[in-house]
């Protein structure tokens, strides 16, 4: 997945490596939503909405094709949080 351990949270790679089992094409459409937040986190932040949480703001980034599916992650870093269904 990322380059780092700190890139990715105990949940989202528990949730990536199911995801990676169960459906490999979405698994590679997430991955790529990912590799965009570590790429080029302007560009995701822009395509993304923002949750305030009690630990601060966390970005919602959807998956294109896989509605309602998205990539939660924080800026600091980047490290993605999450991936699940969300409206």
């Amino acid at each position: 997945m990322g380059d780092e351990l700190d890139d990715y949270s105990a949940v989202a790679e528990q949730q990536l490596d199911t995801l990676e089992v169960a459906d490999p094409g979405t698994y590679n459409d997430v991955l790529a939503m990912c590799e965009l937040i570590f790429s080029n986190p302007s560009r995701a932040q822009s395509m993304s909405t923002a949750v305030q949480t009690r630990d601060g703001i966390v970005f919602r980034l959807p998956v294109p094709g896989h509605a309602p599916l998205k990539v939660f992650w924080t800026p600091a870093g980047p490290r993605v949080e999450a991936v699940f269904p969300h409206p």
